[in-house]
């Protein structure tokens, strides 16, 4: 989970994560939740506040409302968990405002949710940590389970709503489920953590299309230019050339 700026000497920094992560994001976005979004017509989404405000983005207005998450203290919960997973700070914005909340509640309601391109059928047995996904719950089930076992710790705990706590509270249950040390029923908190924290890199980075990375704010934080059409021009160059990202919602306009 993320570490606040307060404890830097001991912990990876914000920035040093946004360096690392260019390493894996690659391998995120084109094997983890956007396989199970393509096809689905999607707008760019942003969280507000738990509501389904609009907000004019760069790319054109696009509505704003959960397609899964009925519940608006449960999707509270997930809005509060990828914010301290992914923070807010001087390095650029959270996973918050680049809508990553609005992406894994999409993904949910679409076929990753539904694990509908995998083999879902028993056994089930512990897996070992070289396996994948081993858990007979589909993902939707996980995020369920999980968010809701958030706030009942929170509640039992502080005797308030995960979404109302301190950040540093907030982090001590995330740890809590990061160590797998939180009972749940059919699956692991160290399995719906990670999943979690996957999901919010992904959607901090996707491609905008998708619901998450607003205005492609998580992709201008690494320098990263997004899709174009060509480099043909660009290629030959042997000075350093900044190019600013592009979305496929320029080529579907």
């Amino acid at each position: 989970m993320a570490e606040q700026n307060q404890s830097t000497d001991k912990k990876m920094s914000r920035r040093r994560f946004i360096r690392n992560s260019s390493y894996v994001a690659g391998g995120l976005v084109g094997g983890g939740l956007i396989g199970g979004l393509i096809g689905s017509n999607l707008g760019n989404k942003n969280q507000d506040d738990a509501g389904t405000q609009g907000q004019q983005h760069e790319n054109g207005a696009y509505q704003q409302a959960p397609l899964y998450f009925t519940n608006p203290e449960i999707f509270a919960v997930l809005v509060a968990a990828t914010e301290r997973i992914y923070p807010t700070d001087d390095t650029g914005p959270g996973a918050n405002d680049l809508g990553a909340p609005f992406f894994i509640d999409h993904s949910l309601a679409g076929s990753w949710g539904n694990n509908t391109r995998e083999y879902m059928q028993g056994p089930f047995y512990p897996g070992s940590n070289f396996q994948g996904y081993q858990s007979p719950l589909k993902r939707h089930e996980v995020f369920d389970t999980g968010l809701a076992a958030l706030q009942r710790i929170s509640n039992e705990k502080h005797d308030a709503n995960f979404a109302d706590l301190e950040g540093e509270q907030q982090d001590e249950i995330l740890t809590s489920f990061q160590k797998d040390e939180v009972e749940l029923k059919g699956v692991t908190s160290k399995t719906f953590f990670n999943i979690l924290r996957q999901a919010t890199i992904e959607g901090v980075y996707a491609d905008p299309a998708y619901g998450g990375n607003t205005n492609m704010e998580g992709w201008k934080m690494k320098g990263f230019p997004g899709h174009q059409m060509s480099y043909y021009d660009k290629i030959e160059s042997d000075e350093f050339m900044k190019i600013e990202p592009n979305s496929l919602h320029s080529y579907t306009k």
